[in-house]
């Protein structure tokens, strides 16, 4: 998957890895465009009725890539 458009992992930034996985980190959405969505991703509320993805790594696995594009698409 390296070599596929779909699959980007920047290794050399500073804030990599962002999150916790067992697989390979996926940085194409390293700012994700779902966020204005009600998302499959693992989100929260906050209080104050922030959409909080701190926990969320639906846009970093690879395999989403596709469901991300058809979201967006709908």
């Amino acid at each position: 998957m390296k070599n596929s458009a779909s699959f980007f992992a920047n290794k050399d930034c500073r804030f990599y890895p962002c999150h916790d996985m067992d697989e390979d980190l996926n940085c194409l959405f390293c700012y994700c465009p779902l966020y204005h969505m009600d998302c499959p991703g693992n989100y929260t509320i906050t209080n104050t009725g922030i959409k909080n993805c701190k926990d969320c790594t639906f846009p970093h696995v690879a395999a989403n890539y596709g469901e991300i594009i058809r979201l967006l698409k709908d």
